[in-house]
């Protein structure tokens, strides 16, 4: 196995013309050219061979083939066909990777995990993720209570600002809140648009989500817990109390119910949804739940 790392410039560019590949910008196609910095979040990810690796995107295969030396199993996931013969090719020296050609928000992990990764004691996801889906893929990974022990994810800086925001700052929303309920989230590393082929327009950076051993905070009713979250980032100039009077079924005409549901929860009905932490909606949404919460499961 002593060929040359897929991510350079030049090896990028031999593949590319010899495949004829030119990308796709509706599938966020850019490629990593910086083994290093590959190594590097494949380090985040504290790979040892007896993990399982789900991969998302893994275009010519320059992660997927540092993932393959470190892990036990990689089973990718890709939605480009014209990329399989690439990837048959670049990845040729490695047995233990396996490519699946499916959208990853239409697949059934729970059973590709429970046939592809009978011999890993444990199952990770890394990947570069497709800036343009990156919200929707976490959320399915978090949601569908995979057996997962965490994700490390190449994103947009933006979006990870946001994933591991804290209370009172500006990047501080929904995303943070939904994030952080299921998950221990950090920004592991920035990297910069210069390692990628095309350079994207925006900066990028990894952050690590590690699963938590149960969800940050206990509440009744999981979904409405989430809905209340919403609600208090409807318009954040607004108060909680006015967010939740114009979100909640009937929420104009019960502004006394919201009311004494604030105080039993010792929240300010002045202070905004963005300085509350994910353990106060918590318990805000269990003392709403009674009056506003019928018609959840």
């Amino acid at each position: 196995m002593t060929q040359k790392d897929i991510a350079t410039p030049i090896r990028t560019r031999e593949i590319l013309r010899k495949y004829g590949f030119s990308f796709k910008k509706s599938l966020g196609q850019n490629f990593l050219i910086d083994a290093n910095i590959l190594r590097k979040i494949v380090e985040h990810a504290g790979l040892t061979k007896d993990t399982g690796v789900i991969e998302i995107g893994p275009g010519i295969g320059a992660l997927t083939e540092q993932l393959a030396k470190s892990a036990q199993k990689v089973v990718a996931y890709e939605i480009d066909q014209r990329l399989f013969p690439i990837l048959e090719d670049t990845l040729s020296p490695y047995d233990n990777v396996h490519i699946i050609h499916e959208d990853i928000l239409k697949a059934d992990i729970q059973q590709m995990i429970q046939t592809k990764f009978t011999e890993s004691t444990e199952i990770m996801v890394v990947a570069n993720l497709p800036y343009y889906v990156t919200t929707p893929i976490i959320f399915k990974l978090l949601e569908e209570n995979l057996p997962i022990r965490g994700i490390v994810v190449m994103l947009q800086k933006e979006v990870a600002d946001r994933i591991s925001a804290r209370p009172g700052t500006k990047e501080y929303g929904s995303l943070s809140i939904m994030i952080q309920y299921y998950t221990l989230a950090e920004t592991a590393m920035i990297v910069p648009k210069s390692v990628f082929m095309p350079q994207p327009n925006v900066e990028s950076a990894v952050v690590k989500m590690i699963l938590r051993e149960k969800p940050a905070v206990e509440v009744k009713n999981e979904s409405f817990f989430f809905q209340v979250v919403k609600m208090g980032f409807l318009q954040r100039r607004k108060t909680i109390m006015n967010n939740l009077a114009g979100g909640l079924p009937g929420g104009k005409s019960k502004k006394a119910e919201i009311l004494a549901a604030l105080t039993a929860a010792g929240i300010d009905s002045g202070r905004r949804g963005e300085t509350l932490s994910v353990e106060e909606f918590g318990v805000l949404s269990d003392a709403l739940f009674e009056e506003f919460g019928e018609g959840e499961q």
